[in-house]
């Protein structure tokens, strides 16, 4: 067995020791591993062993007093304590903002309308609505700036 195992293994059994699980154990002597590493890069290490477990025994000290001041975040089903979907209030603006932005669409003027909805929706190219729309470039990305522009400014008096 070379020595970085040996020493894995010697970290591992200190952080068992304290009453880990072997998964959190891995993991803290992972991160250990990582840390003296990095150390050792730039400063001068006489037991990079020692400092590893030393390392990997003060992190497993550290996880458990966070479980200990936090518990709830061990729990096996915190997934259904914290979600991440979004706060029905903000659910109720989005919509309510969605539909203003959509009075908005509809007050611009049909062509402008259908080459906005061509380029932003359907992400059609610049010259493939001007073919469509049998106009220039130029037009079209007039069209489309315009629109933009009347609709930042629908957006600012909601």
């Amino acid at each position: 067995m070379s020595r970085i195992p040996k020493m894995l293994e010697k970290a591992r059994r200190a952080v068992l020791r304290r009453g880990l699980s072997r998964e959190d154990a891995d993991e803290i002597v992972q991160e250990a591993f990582i840390k003296v590493d990095a150390y050792a890069k730039t400063r001068e290490v006489r037991s990079q062993e020692g400092l590893l477990v030393s390392t990997a025994v003060n992190l497993s000290i550290d996880s458990q007093r966070r479980s200990a001041r936090a518990p709830f975040v061990q729990h096996p089903n915190v997934q259904l304590v914290s979600s991440n979907d979004p706060d029905p209030a903000d659910i109720l603006e989005a919509r309510a903002k969605l539909e203003h932005l959509s009075d908005g669409i509809a007050h611009l003027n049909e062509r402008t309308r259908r080459i906005l909805l061509l380029r932003r929706l359907e992400n059609l190219s610049y010259a493939e609505i001007a073919e469509r729309e049998q106009m220039s470039v130029a037009a079209v990305e007039k069209h489309v700036a315009r629109a933009t522009l009347k609709l930042m400014q629908w957006m600012e008096s909601w």
